[in-house]
């Protein structure tokens, strides 16, 4: 019987999570680490949970980085870091960012302060890590970005009005940065709908719940469903860019 010689996927060697210290993130960190990729964990804040999370990664080479997303320098320091230490970056993972819950027909109470804040942290900031990561990134192999998303985009339900603007602004610039940064590195969106973390500020998992029954797979959507999607775009969708990738349980339909 003939065997079927399989290429070596390509794990990345060293990986950048933002918002890796809860969470997203930080499935999504040891999902990395287990692979084997040296994960330098960003956090804002917590430094405490970040440097837990660090120490609880399989494998050696993690460190955790305290990443600010509407701290320019923050984002510079990074960069001189992770240039130090590694050398290179083969994979970028924007998870970072934050919501402040307001109604959608609560005009008045979306203020101009928490519209803006909203999009600094889940927009701007994703950017800004492209634009300071993008020269790491090309001494990367097969370097490419995942910028964690959300279903809201495509819904027009979400946390608030300027949260679901923010992410459908994400998903718009994964598409144009994947036409920028070809050949050199692939860029993705994951769009994820309600999972079960505590990134809502008082939303509770029954509330998760009972939305999740009512879904066409009817589970709730744990950090490693996200996870695993991201490293399916790292790792496997070789040939792919440019797109957005549901992990919703299918809400979006």
């Amino acid at each position: 019987m003939t065997m079927i010689e399989v290429p070596a996927l390509p794990v990345p060697k060293v990986a950048l999570v933002t918002g890796g210290n809860s969470g997203i993130g930080k499935a999504i960190a040891a999902r990395l680490a287990a692979m084997g990729s040296a994960v330098a964990v960003g956090y804002n804040s917590r430094r405490s949970l970040a440097e837990e999370v660090v120490g609880g990664l399989q494998g050696s080479g993690h460190v955790a980085l305290r990443i600010a997303l509407d701290d320019p320098a923050s984002i510079a320091a990074a960069v001189d870091t992770v240039n130090a230490r590694y050398g290179r970056l083969d994979a970028l993972v924007n998870c970072g960012g934050a919501t402040t819950p307001v109604a959608a027909n609560d005009l008045e109470g979306l203020t101009d302060d928490i519209f803006d804040r909203t999009v600094s942290l889940n927009l701007r900031g994703p950017f800004a890590m492209v634009r300071a990561f993008r020269p790491l990134l090309e001494r990367g192999s097969g370097a490419a970005i995942v910028n964690i998303s959300s279903i809201a985009a495509r819904t027009g339900l979400g946390s608030s009005l300027a949260y679901l603007a923010a992410k459908a602004g994400v998903d718009a610039l994964t598409v144009a940065l994947a036409k920028v940064l070809a050949p050199r590195i692939r860029v993705f969106s994951v769009s994820p709908a309600g999972v079960d973390t505590d990134f809502v500020p008082g939303r509770s998992r029954e509330q998760l719940l009972k939305v999740a029954e009512k879904l066409p797979l009817a589970h709730l959507t744990a950090p490693d469903d996200v996870a695993r999607a991201t490293v399916a775009c790292l790792v496997n969708l070789t040939s792919s860019t440019g797109i957005v990738v549901p992990v919703d349980e299918g809400r979006h339909l």
